[in-house]
């Protein structure tokens, strides 16, 4: 597996510089055949409405950014825009702790009617 992050930068109609980062993550046949067989494409990996508050202004801070992954997501590619460059980087920063949650999640579909010992 492997994750490809593109960055990119354009300007808003009052020049005022806008960012985004396409995630995307290559798979291979096995793999694929994995998220196939165990209907892994809908799952989600991430979201960050949990924890957005509640009542009116976390409603609006819900609907201000959200963000999700879900294994189709990474898979097909997904572009997300950032306010800042901040903002741009912790997002990264996600998307590689997701992408290893992914892999894992992989690694032990693999692993079926097989046999993990792990010494203590």
């Amino acid at each position: 597996m492997k994750l490809v992050l593109i960055r990119d930068q354009s300007s808003s109609f009052t020049g005022t510089p806008k960012f985004s980062v396409t995630v995307k993550v290559e798979v291979s046949a096995a793999e694929q055949a994995s998220i196939k067989k165990y209907k892994m494409g809908k799952t989600l990996l991430y979201t960050n409405m949990d924890d957005r508050g509640k009542g009116l202004l976390g409603a609006i801070s819900r609907a201000s950014m959200e963000i999700k992954f879900t294994i189709n997501d990474l898979i097909d590619g997904k572009k997300i825009e950032c306010k800042d460059i901040m903002e741009m980087l912790a997002l990264e920063g996600v998307i590689v702790e997701v992408s290893k949650t992914f892999k894992q999640v992989l690694e032990a579909a693999a692993s079926f009617g097989g046999e993990t010992v792990i010494e203590l």
